[in-house]
């Protein structure tokens, strides 16, 4: 018998939430406890991968035009929250990957810190002046998004003020903690 309620997750790929292509889906349960299922989880391939990165591509150009740090105040959201939930997703992460709990909380700090460092570089996304070859000449480099990329999850929030926009795609091993 599972010791919580069965969650049923999806994907979120242009703004709604869906089933994986396939109809498949894959249940994640405790290493400990094989009868506690943490949660059934779409079995995305690459048409789901395929359908993200199109949606992502759709909003790059109302996206790109947003500050980077305005992006970088997103990111700082996404870093209280994480705060805000440390304990619940660390005891989360100890039911579904059976690791420790003080280690399970200092992973989910380490997002946390991340999370926070690169929300600030939001506000340090400097160009660069370099000397010319050529006198009369001014050269300059400017940092603006270029395009969409699909990402793994641990390069999420760098891309994200510097990228634009991305797909993502959690290992399947750990859909709950990597999403």
């Amino acid at each position: 018998m599972s010791m919580t309620a069965t969650m049923t997750y999806h994907n979120l790929i242009g703004g709604k939430w869906v089933d994986a292509r396939s109809g498949r889906t894959f249940t994640s349960a405790s290493p400990a406890n094989r009868d506690d299922v943490i949660g059934t989880f779409p079995a995305s391939g690459v048409e789901d991968v395929d359908a993200a990165v199109a949606a992502a591509k759709g909003a790059f150009s109302g996206w790109s035009l947003t500050p980077a740090p305005k992006r970088g105040e997103i990111l700082f959201k996404v870093a209280r929250l994480l705060a805000e939930h440390k304990e619940e997703l660390a005891r989360l992460m100890t039911r579904e990957m059976g690791k420790v709990l003080p280690e399970a909380r200092g992973d989910v700090q380490e997002a946390i810190d991340v999370a926070y460092y690169m929300a600030g570089e939001g506000r340090r996304l400097f160009g660069m002046t370099v000397p010319s070859e050529m006198p009369d000449k001014f050269a300059m480099a400017i940092r603006r998004p270029i395009g969409v990329a699909a990402i793994g999850r641990r390069t999420v929030m760098p891309n994200f003020w510097a990228s634009s926009e991305g797909a993502v795609r959690p290992k399947s091993l750990r859909p709950s903690v990597a999403a």
